[in-house]
């Protein structure tokens, strides 16, 4: 009498079955397929143009402050004598670095200051005139820049800044804080009340939730605000050229303007590109190191119902 081993299908339906063996080998990752490599290779080509075309003016400034040019300093062979020229021109570099740095921290401290408590003001508090007050600040940004110059220049003069790198901070934070008070009011407004309502209930005041809850929630804003500050602050050239009379006063991107300039209409373009390249760097080291932060800040408030 034989027994077949092959088992019932009561038996099969009562036993469980064993899991499926899973392949062992390395698994591709996404998008390495010839299919997927040609459909992403049209993006990275023109996104690699776009980056050629934006970054060129950069290199070429870079290569051509320290390559020989007639009419310079640097007349035999590639070196340093057009950052030479640009040191040693009037007050010398330092000083106008050091003014220039001093306008953009000014600036970028009162701008941050000044749109911190109004973006708050906006957008966490319930008073009669809030939405037209907000048009008027915005406002600003509809005024034509040169044409309020001469007007706060008299202004200026009036109340004795006038020629004065307080008095060029003052303007440049006028006319950043309609966006800086924008942005920050749309970084308040994305995050939940309940966030500030919940840290008083813990025992903060006022002041304490905003200092722990908000201040770290918005710090996305505040840094895109101070970096648009800096960069507005560091190389406008409009306001110190109507504001600042005296040549120690100047900042870099006046001294440069006027370094440009020789005597019997001869530029010095190479002295021209190493100031370029000095005012360059600060902004790109800037921009680099904060570009993470800078992404979020404009994002804050896109995605709020």
């Amino acid at each position: 009498m034989t027994v077949d081993s092959k088992p019932t299908s009561a038996a099969v339906a009562g036993t469980p079955r064993a899991p499926a063996e899973r392949p062992t080998g390395p698994r591709k990752p996404r998008g390495t397929t010839i299919a997927g490599v040609a459909l992403r290779t049209p993006y990275w080509v023109f996104t690699g143009a776009v980056a050629v075309v934006f970054l060129f003016p950069l290199a070429w400034t870079a290569v051509a402050s320290v390559s020989p040019q007639a009419g310079t300093n640097q007349v035999d062979g590639w070196g340093f004598g057009n950052y030479t020229t640009l040191a040693d021109y009037q007050a010398g570099i330092w000083r106008y670095l050091g003014n220039s740095a001093f306008v953009s921290l000014l600036t970028v401290v009162l701008t941050l200051l000044i749109s911190f408590l109004g973006g708050y003001a906006f957008a966490r508090f319930r008073f009669p005139g809030r939405n037209l007050l907000f048009l008027l600040t915005l406002a600003i940004l509809m005024v034509p820049y040169a044409t309020l110059l001469i007007p706060l220049y008299v202004l200026l003069n009036e109340v004795g800044l006038q020629n004065s790198l307080v008095g060029v901070a003052l303007v440049l934070t006028m006319f950043q804080l309609p966006f800086s008070t924008f942005l920050m009011r749309i970084s308040f407004e994305a995050v939940p009340r309940e966030l500030d309502e919940a840290a008083m209930v813990d025992g903060c005041t006022s002041f304490g939730a905003l200092w722990r809850v908000l201040v770290p929630a918005v710090k996305p804003g505040l840094i895109t605000v101070g970096l648009f500050s800096f960069l507005a602050a560091w190389n406008d050239f409009m306001a110190p050229l109507i504001l600042i009379n005296d040549s120690e006063r100047m900042t870099l991107p006046l001294a440069v303007s006027n370094l440009r300039g020789q005597v019997q209409g001869v530029v010095d373009y190479g002295a021209t590109e190493a100031g370029v390249v000095v005012l360059a760097l600060p902004c790109i080291v800037l921009f680099l190191l904060l570009q993470r932060h800078y992404v979020r800040g404009f994002m804050s408030g896109a995605l709020k119902g």
